[in-house]
């Protein structure tokens, strides 16, 4: 193996090793691996700015699905920098609040992709991309996808849409 393709592979090692500190809900280890002014860039929340404010986060998760199973799909390396890695979640939502969210005790499944980008072997930066909205549906904070509640609230928004737009009009 040439030092390039050694180099190009440490940035997926890295992300397998985070994952694995999630999947073990280690703390210590996970922030092991932190920069101290890491960026956790969840698409659906917005960012989680500094090392200690990530760990939070992840405590937050751990504590409202005490029985998480996190599995680590797949981990690969873009560039001697960069790694992209698929994961599954899975996990009752019965312990915790999260993000303000009151546990309702319903069964979570979600998928997701990481994109995490290393700066002297420490994780600066990670981008998170998941389904917020089937997370949403999941835990109860919005109605199953097709159900009667599902579409009065679609219609209510449409209606107040149409609304607003005739009221801006005059």
């Amino acid at each position: 193996m040439t030092d390039l393709q050694h180099t190009a592979q440490e940035p997926a090692t890295l992300m397998q090793k985070a994952f694995e500190a999630i999947a073990a809900q280690d703390l210590e280890a996970l922030g092991a691996l932190q920069h101290d002014e890491l960026v956790d860039d969840f698409i659906v929340l917005g960012p989680v700015d500094g090392k200690p404010a990530v760990l939070a986060f992840f405590a937050e998760l751990f504590a409202a699905f005490p029985n998480t199973d996190f599995t680590i799909e797949r981990v690969m390396a873009v560039d001697d920098s960069t790694a992209v890695g698929q994961w599954s979640l899975r996990g009752d939502f019965s312990g915790g609040p999260f993000q303000g969210i009151q546990p309702t005790g319903r069964p979570v499944a979600i998928r997701g992709i990481d994109v995490m980008e290393f700066e002297d072997g420490l994780l600066r930066h990670n981008t998170i991309y998941y389904d917020g909205l089937q997370f949403a549906r999941q835990i109860g904070l919005l109605p199953p996808e097709g159900s009667r509640r599902d579409r009065a609230l679609l219609s209510t928004f449409n209606t107040a849409t149409k609304a607003k737009t005739l009221v801006r009009r005059k």
